[in-house]
């Protein structure tokens, strides 16, 4: 498959599916429980099902245009205030939108970790651990927001300042390290 040309992750999907026993419905693994198949490496060897079982129909492309980011300005998200916005100073919501924020190399497939000016905290502590969505935008003691993608952890302690909005998740997870990032919060 190569590089991914637009952002830093490409889907592949194999006629037949990859056939290995589902864990809980699932055939994905999940790193942060350790649940499901063995993790793939570049060593792996796939097992994949009959391409003619019911379902695998005609090919009718082999290879799906990239759902690429506009690398031409920043990439825009949408936010929505959260939960937790007590936890931080009154301006601090506001300061989400300020257009300096940038990824950083702490990016995986579970979040991404926003470079700027660290966001200010109203109270100190953490918070007992509650549920957090995908699109959680929670601020650790750093006071830098990182941006919770598909694997995040189902719960956390930091407060969640803002969500991102579900239609522009799946581009945040395409972000580069370095990537300007403009977050529009929306009231």
């Amino acid at each position: 498959m190569g590089p991914a040309a637009t952002g830093v992750r490409a889907d592949l999907a194999v006629r037949g599916g990859v056939v290995v026993p589902p864990v809980l419905g699932s055939r994905s693994t999940d790193v942060l429980a350790g649940l499901g198949p063995d993790a793939v490496t570049e060593t792996s060897v796939l097992p994949v099902g009959d391409p003619g079982e019911e379902g695998c129909g005609d090919v009718v492309v082999d290879c799906a245009p990239p759902g690429g980011l506009d690398r031409g300005g920043p990439v825009v998200l949408r936010v929505v205030p959260g939960p937790r916005g007590d936890r931080f100073a009154p301006d601090a919501v506001d300061a989400l939108a300020r257009p300096t924020w940038t990824t950083g190399a702490d990016a995986d497939r579970v979040g991404v970790r926003l470079q700027g000016e660290p966001l200010v905290r109203a109270r100190e502590g953490e918070l007992p651990s509650e549920g957090v969505v995908r699109g959680s935008l929670q601020v650790p003691p750093s006071g830098l927001p990182t941006l919770l993608l598909a694997d995040h952890p189902v719960t956390g302690g930091y407060p969640v300042i803002g969500v991102v909005v579900a239609q522009d998740v799946d581009r945040a997870a395409q972000l580069r390290p370095g990537d300007a990032v403009l977050l529009v919060v929306r009231r």
